[in-house]
């Protein structure tokens, strides 16, 4: 319970609906108790009028009828205040929670995200929440409701015959014990369908992602006859869960049932004895409260299997909210401008993989500049993208901003000020137009259209039906990988950032119509800096400097002509690929 208890400041906040709730369960149950008694004078009524003839008994009956009807309907309206209390605060206690751990997802650095997968961050939030959610909700209602109604019925049933209350509840531990074991088992199943039924999603997730792939190397059989092994394992996972929760109802009904006859057996016993009070009333009175006590007894086994599973998941949340890996915001130097960035005998290791991807790098990029990073893949270029958007802190030497150690800027006043486009052009599914606007809270569409001609997209948005409304699906996937990274680029334009940074977001782009985006966005940006990251030569040619990354280290620099006059490494790359260029010609 250790790990429920911190829940326990999302409770504070909303402690007014939890008393509200309590109030409504007590009077809901106050008024449930007066049902029975009714019933009681009513049996009580047509046995005395069967022994001494009453004219009344029709009004008497019709107005027992009507105050039943009538407290049933009150229990009725504060069962739903009831439930308009104390599962509205599960539901905003369940709304701040994910809020809490949306928030943390999004300061957690790279590290994190590279040693957990997607699908256990998505249970996070959604199934271990849910789960959380069931215990403040359902299983604390149903807990108070026990306590509330066992103690009136109890002390009801007590006030007119111990004797009978005592053989009347000796089945009901039975019941909360059998309850619990059957709960356990169909948990532990529910379990097991759930992990089947994620493997299941993922393999038809993949199947439908990658259709082109199976269709090409004709792997129809291979695919359907693993996703069939899947599917049959499910079904006989909920089978097997389907045959437990079988019992269940059964178990029930066969423990009131014992109840009853219970009741019925040791009720006429009593009333049999000379100055007893127990009558055929109270009987009836009795195996009324036994009903009313039966789902509250046996929703304790289901209850305590809710507790134990919030339990789990309620520490696997907060295994993760005490996790460490964050990028530190603490001492926040704001920048309005920045004027240039320098690297200072900068080293980076990934601790994950243990691969030193950078080893003393100096350099400087200044305002107005452009710098071409080449080097083959893996040599460490696009570590040094996100050293400097500060995706990654590195291990050793600086990173100045104006002068200023990098790690006391404000993290939103450096990334604000770069447009970064990625390796990996990932469009959000929505229209054209949201996506190129990605970058701030406002859609300008003139600018929307000015950000697309200059990343030379515009006209080919015209000619598709919807235009800038077209819906670009998940990922991207009805557009080009031309198209996606010259849509990528307009998004970063729209961010009229200070630095670009380009990260090999060029190669599906053709040289002619990639010198007319570095072309359009000089012209337009006079003062902005420019990092081009390439392992194409004729990409970086044009910058003002180039470094050349080998194996984590800087093995030459120079401008493009300065380069070409020695024997490097980018001289002879960029003769080989200017002989396949010329060939293709």
């Amino acid at each position: 319970m250790k790990n429920l208890y911190t829940l326990n400041r999302y409770i504070k906040k909303y402690t007014h609906l939890l008393l509200i709730g309590s109030i409504f369960i007590l009077i809901s149950n106050i008024f449930a108790l007066y049902p029975a008694e009714y019933v009681k004078e009513s049996f009580d009524t047509i046995e005395n009028s069967l022994k001494k003839d009453n004219p009344n008994i029709k009004y008497e009956l019709f107005v027992f009828g009507t105050l039943i009807l009538f407290f049933a309907l009150l229990k009725g309206i504060f069962m739903f205040f009831m439930r308009q209390t104390i599962i509205v605060m599960s539901r905003k206690i369940e709304f701040d929670l994910k809020n809490d751990i949306y928030k943390k997802y999004q300061f957690l650095n790279l590290f994190f995200y590279k040693k957990n997968n997607t699908g256990d961050l998505m249970n996070r939030i959604t199934e271990d929440v849910s789960r959380v959610r069931m215990y403040l909700g359902p299983a604390i209602m149903y807990a108070i409701n026990l306590i509330f109604l066992f103690s009136l019925v109890i002390w009801r049933m007590t006030s007119i015959s111990p004797t009978l209350t005592t053989y009347v509840l000796i089945p009901l531990p039975i019941l909360a014990i059998t309850v619990y074991f059957v709960s356990h088992h169909i948990n532990k199943n529910s379990e097991k369908v759930q992990i089947q039924l994620s493997n299941l999603t993922s393999i038809s997730q993949e199947s439908y992602s990658a259709i082109n792939i199976i269709k090409t190397f004709q792997n129809e059989d291979n695919s359907y006859k693993m996703f069939f092994k899947s599917c049959k394992e499910y079904m006989q996972r909920q089978l097997k869960l389907v045959s437990i929760e079988a019992w269940f109802f059964p178990l029930i009904i066969f423990l009131i049932g014992i109840s009853t006859i219970t009741t019925i057996y040791i009720g006429g016993i009593e009333s049999m004895k000379i100055g007893s009070n127990v009558t055929t009333g109270t009987i009836a009175e009795f195996i009324i409260y036994v009903n009313m006590l039966t789902w509250p007894v046996a929703s304790v086994g289901w209850v305590t299997s809710i507790i134990q599973r919030a339990e789990a998941s309620m520490q696997r949340i907060n295994d993760f909210k005490k996790n460490n890996n964050i990028i530190p915001n603490t001492n926040l130097i704001k920048v309005k401008t920045i004027k240039d960035i320098k690297f200072e005998n900068v080293s980076f290791k990934y601790k994950d993989t243990n691969i030193q991807a950078l080893k003393n790098i100096n350099f400087q990029i200044k305002k107005g500049k452009t710098l071409g990073v080449f080097g083959k893949t893996g040599s460490g270029k696009s570590t040094i993208a996100n050293l400097i958007c500060r995706l990654y802190d590195c291990d050793s030497g600086k990173i100045l901003v104006n002068n200023n150690n990098i790690m006391d800027i404000k993290l939103s006043g450096i990334r604000s000020k770069i447009g970064y486009v990625q390796q990996d052009s990932f469009l959000f599914s929505g229209n054209i137009a949201e996506n190129i606007a990605f970058g701030k809270d406002q859609l300008l569409y003139e600018k929307v259209y000015k950000c697309a001609e200059t990343s030379s997209i515009h006209e080919e948005i015209l000619s598709f039906q919807n235009k800038y409304f077209t819906l670009i699906g998940e990922r991207g996937v009805q557009l080009s990988g031309g198209q996606k990274q010259r849509i990528s680029i307009a998004r970063a334009i729209y961010t009229d950032p200070e630095i670009f940074i380009f990260d090999d977001c060029l190669s599906a782009i053709d040289a002619d119509q990639e010198n007319k985006i570095l072309k359009n966005i000089k012209n337009q940006t006079q003062d902005t800096s420019t990092v081009i990251i390439s392992h194409r030569t004729s990409s970086i040619q044009h910058a003002d400097e180039i470094i050349v990354l080998e194996k984590g280290s800087i093995s030459c620099r120079g401008t493009h002509k300065e380069l070409m006059e020695s024997e490097n490494f980018y001289s002879y790359m960029h003769k080989e690929q200017t002989k396949k260029n010329n060939l293709y010609l």
